[in-house]
């Protein structure tokens, strides 16, 4: 669907017990950064805008363009602002039309999530969104690192019918939340997919991989890249006081990729 006839006959779907045995999906906002994702043998791609907020909804012009240019499978994120995952009904309303423009323009796969106010997953909401997302396969985001109870939410997400749950275990990144990522592995018992995803490195996803049973992860695999600007005016700043450096550039790295495969591989 949509991979191309020499890659059709690989594309499995997540339950077949044939796969590879892992799945690096890299986080991108960029169409160069898909690109790299691609060439390093990533499987699949998240893709936002703004990774800085945490990655956001990307523009329609960026999916399509980044379609036409990787063949692996593109989950859109569906985030219509930064901060936190408590929607008013108008938000939902831009949610429901992003969902409908991301489908019509090829999305492989949709990415959100949405809490109540008590910190738990606001099933009502999420099953009308899943509802508008079908038949496209949907992972829970990590807003699911903002809830209250992680054995429930995992429950309810299973029982709404999402493909997988993106997770650092409720903490700052998915080393410190290994145990729960291991205690949700097991309690998903393959009903859904648990994939880790925070600060994922060469230097980590090994003791991640094998510490928590995950068969999928979630990086960016970014390095720094300067920008070719050559004429600067360094006392303007575009966002926030807080926010990137004007003249610098984060591009995920085939390097980084394929190092981050080659850990996989030899882990799983």
């Amino acid at each position: 669907e949509g991979y191309g006839p020499e890659s059709s006959s690989v594309v499995r779907t997540p339950m077949d017990p044939h796969r590879a045995g892992f799945l690096m999906e890299v986080c991108v906002d960029s169409v160069e950064s898909a690109i790299n994702a691609e060439r390093g043998g990533a499987g699949r791609i998240e893709l936002c805008s703004s990774l800085l907020e945490g990655g956001i909804t990307p523009s329609i012009g960026l999916l399509q363009v980044v379609k036409e240019n990787v063949q692996i499978p593109v989950y859109v994120m569906i985030r219509p602002r930064g901060g936190d995952f408590l929607y008013t009904d108008r938000e939902v309303e831009v949610m429901r039309r992003d969902v409908e423009l991301m489908k019509i323009h090829r999305a492989d796969g949709l990415v959100l999530g949405a809490l109540t106010e008590d910190g738990r997953v606001d099933a009502e909401l999420c099953m009308e969104l899943l509802a508008v997302c079908r038949p496209l396969p949907v992972t829970f985001h990590r807003a699911f690192d903002m809830v209250h109870d992680p054995s429930v939410a995992l429950e309810t997400l299973v029982s709404l019918g999402f493909e997988r749950i993106l997770t650092s275990g409720c903490d700052s990144s998915a080393l410190e939340g290994l145990p729960l990522i291991k205690r949700l592995v097991e309690q998903a018992k393959g009903r859904i997919i648990i994939m880790p995803g925070g600060g994922i490195t060469e230097r980590n996803l090994q003791r991640i991989l094998e510490g928590s049973g995950a068969q999928e992860f979630h990086c960016s695999a970014r390095s720094g890249k300067d920008s070719a600007m050559k004429f600067r005016n360094s006392s303007v700043n575009m966002g926030a006081s807080l926010s990137a450096p004007e003249y610098s550039l984060k591009v995920a790295d085939v390097a980084k990729v394929r190092t981050l495969n080659a850990i996989a591989k030899n882990t799983l």
